[in-house]
C-alpha cells in the first residue's frame, strides 16, 4: 500500500491536533503517510520532499505548521500538488499561524482550514480525491450522511429534556 495523502507537521507536538486527520484518513480508507519536517529546521529536507511528492504517488498534502507557520507555504512553492495547511494554536490563540498560511502571494495557494481544524483538513483531502475515485467518494458519502444522523438523535435526545417553560 503506498501513501496518496502526506501528512507533514513542524514537529511531533503538532501530533496531538493532527491525529484526527490520521483517524478520519484511515476511517476513509484512504492510505497516509505522516512525517514531521520543519520549513526553518530542516528546508533542504521541506524542498526535496515537495518537489519528489507527486513522482511518490502523493495526491494531496496536509502541512500542519504553528507560530512562523511557513511549512504549507514553502512545500506550496515547490509543489504543483494541493496542499492543506492547518495552522496549529499557540500564541495569540493562532491567528498568527492563520494569517501566515493564508496570506501566500499569487500563485502559491494553500488551501487553509480553521485553527486545529485537522479533521477538516482530511475530509477536504478525500472531497478532492473523490473526484476521481467512486469508492472513496462513498465512502465520503455514507460519512456525511453519519453525520446528518448524529444531528437528527441529538434532537431526539432534546425533545426528552424538560423544562418548565421549554415550548418544542
Amino acid at each position: 500500500m503506498n501513501p496518496i495523502v502526506s501528512i507533514i507537521m513542524g514537529s511531533t507536538s503538532d501530533l496531538p491536533v493532527m491525529e484526527k486527520a490520521c483517524k478520519l484518513l484511515d476511517e476513509m480508507q484512504v492510505p497516509f503517510e505522516v512525517n514531521a519536517l520543519s520549513a526553518h529546521r530542516t528546508p533542504e529536507a521541506v524542498e526535496e520532499f515537495a518537489r519528489n511528492a507527486k513522482g511518490r504517488g502523493i495526491r494531496v498534502i496536509i502541512a500542519a505548521a504553528g507560530m512562523a507557520a511557513a511549512l504549507p507555504g514553502v512545500i506550496a512553492a515547490s509543489t504543483t500538488l494541493p496542499v492543506i495547511g492547518v495552522p496549529i494554536k499557540g500564541m495569540l490563540d493562532g491567528l498568527d499561524a492563520m494569517l501566515s498560511i493564508i496570506q501566500m502571494p499569487p500563485g502559491i495557494p494553500v488551501a487553509t482550514v480553521g485553527v486545529n481544524g485537522a479533521q477538516n483538513a482530511a475530509i477536504l483531502a478525500v472531497e478532492m480525491l473523490a473526484l476521481s475515485d467512486e469508492a472513496v467518494a462513498q465512502r465520503l458519502s455514507d460519512y456525511k450522511s453519519g453525520l446528518k444522523e448524529k444531528i437528527v438523535k441529538a434532537n431526539k435526545e432534546l425533545a426528552e429534556v424538560k423544562y418548565s417553560f421549554k415550548t418544542n
